[in-house]
């Protein structure tokens, strides 16, 4: 699939704009226009509803050691600093960056990408930020024009290997950064703190200094009391939450993927030490069959455990849910959700205080004279009792973790469709749609009167207000028929209701599906029975 058609669709039909366009934009912000907004409000309802406001604690499937309860929460953005030193993000929190002393610009290390190319015995890495489908040509450009050959000479450059991450590079001396004209101009590699710094407060001291959230989860762990106190759970038991969080990215980059504003829709699964081994697996298989059940297919989404060097400093292990997006070079994909066993350390920090490097580089409590945490946490005890068992016990965490811009690219990217159709001659035509499940399209159905006349329009109202009050409906008498139909198909509506002369004589109208294009009648009367029965064949 071209992403630049994609991209092109969201922007003419309403999905997805450039933040602040009007004045050249804002990198890695992006707003959600009148259709993008329904497709990433609907799957936000789908995850919550399919994880927290429909689930049924007395019926778990799927191999659950138990039964468990799930409930929401709606945490700040800005929160204590102290959260996000107890947290590590504030020590911890880092991606590596690299300057161009040439160009002045900054990227992230391990989104450069190049190859070796040879010419007259001069071996250099070129290097590009271009995506993986316009990346040999930037790289082709960049090496000519470095080596002052022209295009027809192209065959007299050796490329050795294929692309790699400049992160794969040791001697940046050869190295010839993305928007450089000479060699070794990028630095060395160095930290570069993702968290969004602000002020809170009129003084503007370095005490008023506070932090946008990068994740939602710790407003679920510093609440964790909170929830057990004031609501009838008992682990083991889910808090989940929607919600925006902030990372600076270096180089945002792959439309909406890499954003440095994006919506969380996460889940703190608190259950007992002895049993999260079982509940890490449940979680893990639950929210993959999520993704397959909204229309990602299995040979484009995978299931993949993190190696033990990938894991972060707090986890007894990972899972990456993810998707094979147009964007990035062929059989790589890129993550969706992180589902993480986190252990005991988020309710542990957050009681005793933020975790330091020992001589060895392990993540420890630092000690006082006393023997007690030096750098204290809230000092709350954020133990459970099991009242059942007896037993007192820091639960472990289970936490998946999705991003709803992330998921709403993927649905888009895989829905995105180009077939030819018979126009109204039998000549077939191109047509573009989106497939998107019914359940996440922005509009559920749109309703034609066939002509603007003889009552029709009058007609097709009524029932476009009849489905109105329950479902986000569409109303269009402009132009032929046909043109309704594909402007439609484009933005993913699966149902047209047409109101014709046969309307008119019978009471009966015609309802299209947009994927197979079948046709049937039905009773106008019945128009609401049975666009409900088709957004939800299974009563859902």
């Amino acid at each position: 699939m071209d992403m630049d058609k994609l991209v092109s669709l969201c922007k003419r039909r309403g999905f997805l704009f450039q933040s602040s366009e009007i004045y050249g934009g804002l990198n890695g912000f992006w707003d959600y226009g009148p259709l993008g907004v329904e497709l990433k409000r609907n799957v936000k309802e789908a995850w919550w509803r399919d994880m927290v406001s429909g689930h049924d604690e007395l019926t778990v499937s799927g191999g659950a050691p138990s039964t468990f309860d799930m409930v929401g929460l709606d945490c700040t953005i800005i929160m204590h600093p102290q959260v996000w030193k107890c947290s590590g993000h504030f020590d911890l929190f880092c991606d590596f960056m690299v300057d161009c002393t040439e160009s002045k610009k900054r990227y992230r290390h391990d989104q450069v990408r190049g190859r070796w190319v040879t010419y007259r015995e001069q071996k250099v890495f070129v290097t590009t930020m271009a995506e993986a489908d316009k990346e040999q040509g930037e790289l082709e450009a960049k090496a000519l024009k470095f080596f002052n050959i022209r295009a027809k000479d192209a065959d007299k450059l050796a490329w050795d290997g294929d692309s790699v991450s400049l992160a794969t590079i040791n001697d940046t001396k050869q190295v010839l950064a993305p928007d450089a004209k000479t060699l070794g101009t990028l630095t060395d590699p160095r930290e570069f703190n993702l968290m969004f710094k602000t002020i809170v407060g009129a003084l503007g001291t370095a005490e008023d200094a506070a932090f946008l959230r990068p994740e939602t989860a710790q407003g679920i762990f510093v609440n964790f009391k909170n929830v057990v106190d004031s609501s009838r759970v008992a682990v083991p038991f889910g808090i989940a939450q929607i919600g925006k969080s902030f990372r600076n990215e270096i180089t945002p980059r792959n439309f909406t993927f890499r954003s440095r504003e994006f919506e969380q829709m996460e889940i703190e699964f608190f259950c007992k030490p002895a049993s999260s081994p079982q509940w890490y697996k449940y979680w893990r298989d639950r929210r993959y069959q999520w993704y397959l059940d909204l229309g990602l297919p299995r040979e484009r989404l995978q299931l993949r455990d993190h190696h033990a060097d990938e894991l972060s400093h707090y986890s007894c292990g990972t899972a990456d849910i993810e998707y094979a997006f147009p964007f990035l070079p062929a059989g790589e994909f890129g993550e969706l959700e992180g589902v993480a066993h986190r252990g005991d350390f988020d309710l542990r920090s957050h009681s005793e205080g933020k975790l330091t490097k020992d001589a060895e580089g392990k993540l420890i409590v630092e000690l006082g004279p006393d023997g007690k945490p030096k750098h204290r946490g809230s000092g709350k005890d954020l133990s459970y009792f099991d009242a059942e068992a007896k037993e007192r016990y820091v639960p472990h965490v289970i936490e998946p973790s999705a991003g709803a811009d992330r998921a709403t690219l993927a649905f888009l990217c895989e829905a995105y469709t180009e077939d030819k159709v018979p126009d109204e001659n039998g000549n077939p035509r191109e047509r573009t749609l989106l497939k998107l499940n019914p359940r996440i399209a922005p509009i559920k159905a749109a309703v034609f009167p066939l002509v603007k006349k003889d009552g029709m329009p009058e007609a097709a109202q009524k029932i476009y207000r009849a489905l109105k009050k329950q479902f986000n409906v569409f109303y269009d008498e402009g132009g032929a028929v046909g043109r309704r139909y594909a402007r439609q198909d484009e933005v993913g509506t699966p149902y047209c209701i047409t109101v014709d002369g046969e309307t008119l004589q019978n009471g009966s109208v015609t309802i299209r599906d947009r994927d197979s294009l079948k046709q049937w009648r039905i009773k106008a009367d019945d128009a609401v029975a049975e666009v409900t029965k088709l957004l939800n064949p299974a009563g859902s």
